[in-house]
């Protein structure tokens, strides 16, 4: 009987190992709004209460089961769960970029079902099944039958399967090998019970042939992974060719740093991929192409020209934070993701001797504030935007105790003025803790959903001084030098409909769910669907 429980804590971590991986997996072709999560968990909570249903209906049958079969069914749903999680991922790379294209919200319940369904519908079939079984073997007939304890010992295999999922796995392979090492276990749970049942099996070659067959399917399949899917190939974007030079897996999503073909010069670009988006690009000199890293370093200087201390949140690249520092101000940066700072390293020429830098949640380092500075930089992103509790008034409340006097706080925020309610919630919130903003954003064509950026104060901001950068790439100069001549007063048209977010209450959720599953459908038609394969 002990190994009957082994194998209900092992699928029990299976279910919670595979809803863990399906968010990780739909996020680049997705995001990670709050309609996507609605997906996942309400999928994975039919699929449950199907698979109970199910369970208890074949251990209900008429005639009853005898307990050789129902011990074949309990062997059997592994491997069938093993072989849908295979089909799945033969199927989801190629799949899922249309039904990103079709439809964001309708193709992550369609990518959920695909990764989910029928391997949750058959794991959470047998925890009915294992209670079934110990009441025909135990010949009881009051209590729970042993239920209590089966569905105890599959929540903690849950718990366990989280935990090995988000600390043994995703760090270290890809996504698409985690899910197959999930169905290769399963696989293997069956094939361990068609050899050696602790009760009588029936069936016991035809399980075994299952079995056998799914592990296969799943061991070829992370054999050939990158050949089948061709995410470490090289792909045409942009008129040049890029590969995929380095991946690395974090809790905080998928980093790959992609590098085009360098030209008869030996100059070359380097992108700091992430989760679908395109975080920073700098050249074989590791000179920035992002003009975002000059616009933010230009209005600190513009309204603290005399600064001495900077804190940024948010490392990524390094660009900013090694721009501040080599000026002579006295930097530090706040970065929760380790991986960040491990790319910074090795592929930005970032240099943590040179910037004080602290491995920490940016609302966690605000609110035990070590001093004050006279500039902050906010780059706070996450999938498609800023985290929520990166957005409310009692955020911005730590972050204006953290400014020294006449100290400033330069946002990096994506707009689309074209949908301005979501923009609208964040300045309006912004205003509440730092009453005096201004907004600048640099003239695009056809640009909508851009970067723009947000300069503000608890003081009445001064006149903007001339900034002088003479390291600012050609094709960014004149963009840059309009933006800084032509600030925005924040006023009514921009603050209209938005509504103060606080940690309690967050009216603004579905405008700005809206808001990135629009930036992200952008995002899906203009990559590669290899670029967006974890």
């Amino acid at each position: 009987m002990p190994l009957l429980y082994t194998i209900i804590f092992i699928s029990g971590g299976a279910i919670l190992a595979l809803e863990l991986l399906a968010s990780r997996i739909m996020t680049p072709y997705f995001g990670v709004s709050l309609y996507i999560w609605t997906g996942i968990l309400s999928i994975t909570l039919v699929s449950l209460a199907l698979g109970y249903r199910a369970g208890g209906r074949f251990a209900n049958g008429k005639p009853a089961p005898a307990g050789a079969r129902l011990v074949q069914y309990y062997a059997l749903l592994p491997a069938l769960a093993a072989i849908a999680i295979v089909a799945a991922c033969l199927v989801y790379p190629y799949l899922f970029p249309a039904l990103a294209g079709w439809s964001l919200v309708l193709g992550a319940f369609a990518a959920c079902l695909l990764l989910l369904f029928l391997p949750l519908v058959a794991t959470s079939a047998m925890n009915p099944l294992l209670v079934a079984i110990f009441l025909q073997h135990s010949g009881r007939q009051a209590g729970d039958g042993g239920a209590g304890k089966v569905f105890f010992v599959s929540t903690i295999g849950s718990v366990a399967g989280v935990l090995i999922t988000a600390f043994g796995l995703i760090p270290y392979i890809s996504n698409f090998i985690a899910t197959l090492v999930v169905a290769l276990t399963l696989a293997l749970l069956s094939l361990y019970l068609a050899a050696a049942p602790p009760l009588p099996l029936a069936a016991r070659k035809p399980i075994a042939a299952t079995a056998a067959a799914a592990a296969l399917a799943a061991g070829l399949l992370m054999w050939q992974a990158d050949a089948y899917t061709g995410r470490m190939s090289e792909l045409n974007y942009g008129g040049d060719k890029w590969r995929v030079e380095a991946s690395y897996g974090s809790l905080f999503g998928t980093v790959k740093i992609l590098r085009n073909e360098a030209d008869r010069d030996g100059r070359f670009r380097r992108i700091y991929f992430q989760d679908g988006l395109v975080q920073n690009s700098v050249d074989s000199n590791g000179k920035s192409l992002s003009f975002y890293t000059y616009a933010l370093e230009a209005l600190a200087y513009a309204y603290r020209p005399d600064m001495r201390s900077a804190l940024v949140l948010g490392l990524g690249a390094g660009i900013v934070p090694t721009q501040l520092a080599a000026r002579g101000v006295k930097t530090a940066v706040v970065e929760i993701d380790p991986v960040s700072r491990r790319v910074a390293q090795q592929f930005f020429g970032f240099d943590p001797a040179r910037v004080a830098t602290h491995q920490a949640d940016a609302r966690t380092f605000l609110r035990r504030c070590p001093q004050r500075y006279d500039v902050i930089v906010i780059d706070l992103f996450h999938g498609d935007g800023t985290p929520d509790y990166l957005v409310t008034r009692e955020f911005f409340r730590d972050l204006r105790q953290c400014l020294a006097p006449r100290g400033v706080a330069v946002f990096n925020t994506f707009a689309d003025l074209e949908r301005p309610v979501s923009y609208a919630h964040f300045l309006a919130t912004l205003q509440a803790e730092l009453p005096h903003t201004v907004l600048y954003r640099p003239e695009w064509a056809n640009a909508v959903h851009i970067n723009s950026f947000v300069v503000a104060s608890t003081d009445a901001l001064p006149a903007p001084a001339r900034v002088t950068l003479d390291y600012v790439p050609e094709r960014h100069g004149d963009t840059l030098w309009a933006m800084l001549a032509s600030p925005r007063q924040i006023d009514r048209q921009l603050l209209a409909g938005g509504k103060i977010v606080t940690d309690a209450r967050n009216a603004a959720v579905h405008d700005t769910a809206m808001t990135q599953v629009i930036y992200r459908r952008a995002v899906v038609e203009a990559l590669p669907k290899e670029f967006l394969l974890n």
